[in-house]
């Protein structure tokens, strides 16, 4: 009576670990790094964005407006004539009617999260259509950059803390 409790426990562990691999693996596929997507083509039209810099950007990463999910990226690329990457943005048919003159910004989900397309809204009375081209970008922000700036200005104050309110002091008294 005790071996076969034993043999159930033992099998109900077994099913436990192999539905949580399932989960997991399932899981990691509809990741926007992975690439690896289980649903089909979407139906849409498709234009393209270009940027200087897109950071770590991939394929599949989604693109919003107003927080919406809107389409995906479907291609990112380099253009060697002007040095610019190539952002390939999947829109789905619903969402026909976003201005031409429309803005692109890559962007991060939280501190350290995934990078997405953002689209903000412009005023014209046109609407992108496919094979279009978005005119409007904002590259991405590289966190290292961004620290590598805040050093160097730390850096190049070195000690003349006092110096910069002397020299507003300086401006006050001049008026």
């Amino acid at each position: 009576m005790a071996n076969d409790n034993h043999r159930g426990i033992e099998l109900g562990t077994g099913l436990f670990v192999l539905l949580g691999f399932a989960a997991l693996g399932f899981l990691t596929t509809q990741l926007p790094a992975s690439g690896l997507k289980l649903e089909g083509p979407a139906a849409g039209y498709r234009v393209q964005a270009r940027f200087d810099n897109v950071g770590d950007l991939k394929v599949g990463a989604p693109v919003t407006m107003a927080g919406v999910r809107v389409g995906r990226v479907e291609q990112v690329s380099f253009d060697a004539t002007d040095y610019k990457a190539v952002v390939t943005l999947s829109i789905e048919r619903r969402y026909d009617r976003i201005p031409d003159d429309s803005d692109a910004a890559i962007q991060t989900a939280g501190l350290l999260g995934a990078k997405y397309v953002g689209l903000t809204a412009g005023g014209s009375e046109t609407y992108l259509r496919d094979g279009g081209q978005i005119q409007f970008t904002q590259s991405a922000l590289v966190l290292e950059s961004l620290v590598n700036k805040l050093f160097a200005s730390f850096a190049g104050k070195g000690g003349g803390g006092s110096g910069g309110s002397g020299s507003s002091g300086g401006s006050t008294e001049a008026k």
